[in-house]
């Protein structure tokens, strides 16, 4: 039997999320609201339960580690609920991570306090390659997981090896990367992009990757220099797609080396009801694209879409929808 179906591997995480009226100065106070959740997240809990909505025939396999405590019982039942999602592989042990996150009712901005938990000991060791027949495996987010993030002396990094394998395997690869402050990213990024075959990273990560600047003084997005950005992340080895989104829309080279650029869906703001999610859900049209062998053009749409539902949390549980409904979405603006 052929290959069939998405791998998602990396951050398992628990939110607990804080409605602030304001984010405070040092020193400062600030009021909790009512209204606290709690909710999965990470690139594999969002990815994972993105993809399983929004086809619920694609089969889907999750790669990574939750504690043996509540909080990975909480993640387990969430995913759970998706029929098209195996977990026989997420291995359990230690603490789960989780995030405090403290989101400004006013801004609509977001501040994350993360404890690494059982993600930092997620490694290849945990992966029954010989168990996985998926066509694609996503793997999120470089730099918040500390042993695929150590160094290897032939590969570079944990994550590179691990990427590698998958592609010997002939499984094609896609990575993410986490938003921080810090130099790691020349250092930890760049050998995985060596064995990646679709690279979707927002442009705060291509930024600090490329040292090519993406945004002015007043925060404008600088989109003139965004192809040379994506033309040195090709260069380190991405072999298919390169992929940047930002809130001004998607940006990418194709395997031939064209440039593709697709515009954001232009919402009015009182049609904003959330902005967390919006990155992992283009990154989840993105991917389903590539599963389908569709163009980049269409990816970045789809991507956009996505993104777009999730904003306006179009399903009161998920915020994504189904893939003819992401489209019609698109067609619609």
């Amino acid at each position: 039997m052929g290959k069939k179906g998405i791998c998602v591997a990396g951050n398992m995480i628990v939110d607990s999320v804080y409605p602030v009226r304001g984010l405070p100065r040092p020193g400062e106070l600030t009021t909790i609201m009512d209204g606290i959740q709690r909710t999965t997240g990470g690139a594999l809990c969002n990815v994972i339960q993105d993809l399983a909505v929004m086809d619920r025939s694609l089969p889907l396999k999750a790669l990574g580690r939750v504690g043996s405590d509540p909080e990975g019982d909480f993640i387990f039942d969430t995913l759970g609920k998706h029929a098209n999602i195996d977990l026989s592989m997420i291995k359990r042990e230690g603490i789960t991570a989780f995030t405090a996150v403290m989101e400004d009712t006013i801004s609509r901005e977001r501040t994350f306090f993360h404890y690494r938990g059982a993600n930092a000991a997620f490694c290849e060791d945990d992966i029954d390659w010989d168990s996985i027949d998926s066509v694609l495996l996503h793997i999120g987010y470089i730099l918040l997981l500390d042993t695929l993030d150590s160094e290897d002396a032939e590969y570079g990094t944990k994550m590179a090896r691990l990427l590698c394998h998958a592609k010997d395997r002939g499984i094609k690869t896609s990575l993410d990367v986490v938003s921080e402050t810090g130099d790691r990213y020349k250092r930890l990024v760049p050998p995985s992009l060596k064995y990646t075959d679709y690279c979707i990273i927002n442009e705060i990560e291509a930024e600090q990757i490329t040292s090519i600047q993406l945004r002015d003084g007043h925060g404008g997005l600088i989109a003139a220099d965004i192809p040379k950005a994506l033309k040195v992340i090709r260069d380190f080895g991405v072999s298919q797609w390169s992929i940047i989104h930002s809130p001004e829309g998607g940006f990418g080279l194709d395997q031939h080396g064209n440039y593709v650029q697709s515009p954001t869906i232009n919402l009015p703001n009182e049609a904003i009801k959330r902005k967390v999610g919006a990155g992992d859900a283009f990154c989840t049209g993105v991917l389903y694209a590539a599963y389908r062998n569709e163009s980049l053009e269409e990816a970045l749409e789809l991507g956009n879409a996505a993104a777009c539902a999730m904003l306006m949390q179009l399903d009161p549980v998920y915020g994504i929808v189904s893939v003819d409904e992401l489209k019609g979405l698109r067609a619609k603006f």
